[in-house]
């Protein structure tokens, strides 16, 4: 694919993608999404982790509401848009690759439902979220309702919606929106950091660190306990265990503290 929405590079094992729509706050079109759904469905092997970032002051605006209005869909078309923003999104949650996102200016409507599809969110002090679709007389289609409700509370996605007020980034890190808040102009060099960081980790335990833990959250305390016990008898058992054991036991391997 000829990606024109996104700019893609490498730094080591780290996969950097570029949103790169700044005229239009990176506002997210069709051609927008596919490459995303198309990247993520793709990811090179030598990649290990991937940072999520955005060109210009804003992270992403949300639906492209003008190509929206242009189109006049109708319901089906919509929910087919719908449906491949589920794709493209489920791809970065699930695909078994870290996914840190790099946050500033706006994270609305559907730029907040892109990044709450990343495992880690860092913001700077620009970053602010909100949910203005009751105003724009739409609904959140891009996953909202299962992952950023999840995160923050059905009741306060509730009370965004329907008020439209913004968090700003105070609030997103308290909320659980951000998982680090950074100075301005900071968010990627720290995004990168814990790309590189997290690249150094066993492939087979970010793979199931990423893909296991939502899915056991999903399912019953039961049958939560037994897929962990599966999860952890194949990862407990992976190629690079003996060697990092090794490292802990003959005490090379990196202690853990404050």
């Amino acid at each position: 694919m000829n990606y024109s929405s996104l700019e893609l590079k490498m730094e080591g094992p780290i996969a950097v993608v570029t949103l790169n729509r700044p005229d239009r706050r990176n506002a997210l079109d069709e051609a927008a999404v596919a490459e995303i759904e198309h990247y993520f469905s793709s990811v090179p092997k030598q990649v290990r982790a991937i940072v999520l970032a955005a060109q210009g002051s804003h992270f992403c605006a949300g639906l492209d509401l003008k190509e929206h209005y242009v189109k006049a869909r109708s319901a089906a078309e919509f929910m087919r848009v719908c449906q491949g923003w589920h794709r493209a999104f489920d791809r970065i949650q699930h695909g078994g690759i870290p996914v840190i996102a790099a946050l500033q200016g706006a994270v609305v409507g559907g730029g907040l439902e892109l990044a709450t599809a990343a495992h880690i969110r860092v913001g700077d002090q620009t970053s602010y979220f909100a949910l203005p679709e009751g105003q724009r007389g739409i609904f959140t289609g891009g996953g909202a309702t299962v992952r950023t409700a999840r995160i923050i509370t059905p009741n306060r996605m509730i009370e965004m919606m329907l008020t439209g007020r913004v968090m700003d980034c105070e609030e997103g890190l308290r909320t659980g929106l951000l998982h680090y808040l950074t100075p301005t102009g900071g968010a990627l060099a720290k995004a990168i950091a814990l790309a590189q960081k997290i690249a150094t980790n066993a492939p087979l335990s970010n793979y199931a660190i990423v893909s296991g833990i939502n899915k056991v959250w999903d399912m019953s305390a039961t049958d939560g306990l037994f897929t962990e016990s599966l999860i952890a008898a194949l990862v407990q058992t992976g190629d690079e265990v003996q060697s990092r054991l090794s490292d802990f036991v003959e005490k090379r391997a990196e202690k853990v503290a404050v």
